[in-house]
């Protein structure tokens, strides 16, 4: 353990660690959340999630039992995550927009006794638990009488005496391909990386205001729009409705944050904007970027437009948050920075041996954020937890100043012709032809059993698509890439499918184009 990492006491509960200690360093009457019908002060979250606590309790949850929460984001959201918490059991996030396909896989795989929800999906959850071989309970928000027990419940509820090492949030991974794995992680982790990257990196201190467009129950935003505010005693901004360029315009202009916690998908989105450049964003001192990779051109497009220093970084659920990051005031576009102190990274080969300088090779990493394990993935669990160290499936190459570019995912790398490529090098290449709007690469395999490229564009500014367009992006490609790497086939789309963490799903593309 390195001088920086947080040293977590016994018992720990994270409850307690990011909303209990603010009542107790007399912040109760600051606000914690702003939101579209007002405001909650962190005494009135506390309280809320004492009376979630009890409701739980009462209905029979045991300390360690997961319960998973589907919520819009809202205040309901944030008392039932640190009611879960401070009862002892271990919080499941999931989207509350699920599709009935996805809702019986999480109930079954992760084994859940309760689940909160409301609306549809609250319908949704209840018809399909009746169906499963698990049995979970549903509380439906929208219910009346459960209204009037959350109510009526007591405000204040004795923090279960969790250990640091214990369960506290099962968080799943972000891969692009197959069912969601469930990445278990303990207290710990999220202290340290509150600690290490929200308090000291991003330098938060409750003067700030988080905005996010990712939602809550992704561990990106669960960090950088909740947990790191709350430690310091700041405030979060959360909204229920999707997340759109016009929506986030709205709550800047109303609420004026300080800290926006991005994805290059609404970088893209916000540029897109026909009033883009009328926004006023002078109340930001930083923004921030993970998920997907950023393009040069984004990035470049976003400093002309706004202004704003743009962090980009890499964060993963194996390690819950962003532990590699471009600083404030050090920003190097196109590239991920460096280690956030308190984390180590290095490059490695396929037999885990260090790589030279400036070579392609896995992204291994170590820190005081490792997970436990995957739930129910032994084989997968082996292969990614070696010891005090994490392998990752991101392929990175380091420069002699310890700068990490991005090269793309493991799976994602395709063998063409005997070479690698990097499906993130041609998309940085197309994504900058004025036609191309959202550009994604995928390896299709051919009639003759090799592994092609093939691109899905989505058209910018009303291009015209066809033959015309696809051959013109096909020799754009060659003339700035080596010619092994042009795509084989361009397709069209309106959109690009997502997966249920707002990522591009490369294995339905990849699908389309069979």
């Amino acid at each position: 353990m390195t001088a920086t990492d947080y040293d977590a006491p016994v018992p720990f509960n994270l409850s307690e660690h990011l909303l209990g200690d603010r009542i107790r360093e007399g912040l109760g009457d600051r606000v914690a959340l702003r939101l579209d019908d007002g405001t909650r002060t962190y005494r009135e979250v506390d309280a809320l999630a004492s009376r979630f606590a009890h409701l739980l309790r009462d209905e029979g949850v045991r300390p360690e039992e997961r319960v998973l929460i589907a919520l819009p984001d809202g205040a309901d959201f944030v008392g039932a995550i640190f009611g879960v918490l401070r009862m002892g059991a271990v919080v499941v996030m999931v989207n509350p927009h699920l599709p009935e396909e996805m809702v019986r896989y999480f109930l079954e795989y992760t084994g859940a006794t309760a689940v909160i929800a409301s609306g549809e999906a609250a319908e949704c959850f209840a018809a399909t638990a009746r169906d499963t071989t698990r049995s979970a309970r549903v509380f439906d928000l929208d219910g009346e009488e459960l209204r009037d027990r959350l109510a009526t419940a007591p405000a204040t509820f004795d923090p279960y005496p969790s250990h640091p090492d214990d369960a506290a949030i099962w968080l799943f991974s972000g891969g692009t391909t197959g069912k969601p794995k469930a990445v278990v992680q303990p207290h710990r982790s999220f202290a340290n990386t509150t600690e290490l990257y929200g308090r000291r990196f991003l330098r938060m201190t409750r003067d700030d205001v988080t905005l996010s467009v990712p939602k809550l129950y992704f561990g990106y935003a669960t960090g950088s729009n909740l947990f790191f505010p709350f430690s310091v005693g700041g405030a979060a901004c959360l909204f229920e409705d999707r997340c759109t360029a016009d929506a986030l315009f709205a709550r800047i202009a109303r609420h004026r944050p300080t800290i926006l916690i991005n994805v290059p998908t609404m970088i893209r989105n916000l540029l897109a904007h026909e009033a883009a450049a009328e926004q006023d964003l002078s109340c930001l001192r930083l923004a921030t970027s993970a998920g997907e990779a950023l393009p040069v051109d984004l990035h470049a497009r976003w400093n002309e437009t706004f202004g704003v220093e743009l962090l980009d970084g890499l964060g993963t659920a194996e390690m819950w948050h962003v532990f590699l990051s471009n600083a404030i005031g050090d920003v190097r576009p196109g590239t991920l920075g460096r280690a956030v102190p308190g984390f180590d990274v290095e490059v490695r080969d396929a037999d885990g041996r260090p790589v030279p300088v400036g070579e392609v090779g896995a992204l291994w990493v170590r820190g005081d954020s490792r997970a436990i394990s995957y739930w129910q993935q032994r084989t997968k669990t082996r292969a990614t937890f070696r010891g005090e160290w994490v392998a990752l499936g991101d392929m990175v190459s380091m420069d002699e100043s310890g700068v990490v570019t991005y090269q793309g995912r493991s799976d994602d790398m395709l063998k063409v012709g005997g070479k690698w490529l990097s499906p993130k090098e041609l998309e940085d290449c197309l994504g900058q032809h004025d036609a191309v709007k959202e550009v994604a690469v995928v390896g299709v395999t051919s009639p003759e059993g090799l592994v092609v490229p093939h691109a899905f564009v989505v058209t910018a500014g009303g291009a015209a698509t066809g033959e015309d367009l696809a051959a013109e992006l096909q020799a754009y490609a060659r003339n700035h890439l080596e010619p092994y790497k042009s795509p084989r086939q361009v397709h069209f789309v309106d959109d690009m499918p997502r997966t249920h963490l707002g990522k591009i799903d490369r294995g339905r593309l990849s699908r389309t184009a069979d």
